[in-house]
């Protein structure tokens, strides 16, 4: 792995722990500045920002860091245009495949409920402040992407061979998310991006679906009520069900 690939890891790493670190220093400097200055609506509003500003940055130190891989990639055999809208057309409807799969899975044989916190807890954030939508919908796919599938499948695909480096990698990306009991769901849809990616020899392709996946996602929630996604849910898990013979 390259230098630029190790400082792209930890520029990604800093970024995510970049809240609780500063959270952490200031309650050892001035232990009740936060409780006594900020209201807790304020604090979360205060690091909804920093989380948006710092996402921002990282995109920009990121893709100055991947400058060699964007020039080697022009002169790269690539799939032509046409066929990066058609794999990324065709690509979303993988991803929504295996991730009902997956899903499926989930319930039946582990017996884990649908539904992803995490997924909540970012709307609830996108809801008070919407302008934080840009980061789960644009600014996270396109990092995870040069991270989990251009620099972390590609480094031991080099080494290995599609299945082994695709499951490696998607094991990663999965456990990432923090949310272990659907780490299947994650894991399915990394294998995807990484099929995507190697079919294409273009990292734009699986940044295309990711970034679809995760608009769709948003504006659906962003849409209706927790009620009205509740709701839903559960008709899903009645036809399921019905298809499965349970």
């Amino acid at each position: 792995m390259t230098k630029r690939y190790w400082w792209v890891i930890i520029t990604y790493i800093l970024m995510q722990l970049s809240a609780p670190i500063i959270l952490f220093l200031v309650s050892l400097v001035q232990p009740d500045l936060i409780q006594t200055a900020l209201t807790e609506e304020q604090l979360a509003t205060l690091l909804t920002y920093w989380t948006i500003g710092s996402f921002v940055l990282t995109l920009v130190i990121v893709l100055f860091l991947m400058r060699p891989d964007m020039r080697m990639t022009q002169t790269r055999d690539r799939a032509p245009l046409g066929n990066l809208i058609l794999w990324s057309v065709l690509g979303l409807f993988m991803a929504y495949f295996a991730q009902g799969i997956a899903a499926m899975l989930e319930m039946q044989i582990f017996g884990i409920n649908p539904g992803s916190e995490n997924t909540q807890m970012i709307m609830d954030i996108a809801r008070a402040i919407p302008i934080f939508m840009i980061v789960p919908a644009i600014i996270a796919p396109i990092l995870e992407e040069i991270i989990f599938r251009k620099i972390i499948f590609g480094t031991i695909y080099k080494r290995t061979n599609f299945v082994i480096a695709a499951l490696m990698s998607a094991f990663i990306f999965g456990i990432i998310h923090g949310e272990p009991e659907h780490l299947l769901i994650y894991a399915s849809m990394g294998f995807v991006f990484a099929f995507l990616y190697v079919k294409t020899k273009r990292i734009l392709v699986p940044i295309f679906v990711h970034m679809a996946l995760n608009t769709i996602t948003v504006l659906v929630q962003y849409s209706f009520t927790p009620e009205d996604i509740e709701k839903m849910q559960e008709q899903l898990n009645q036809l399921q069900m019905i298809f499965i013979g349970g």
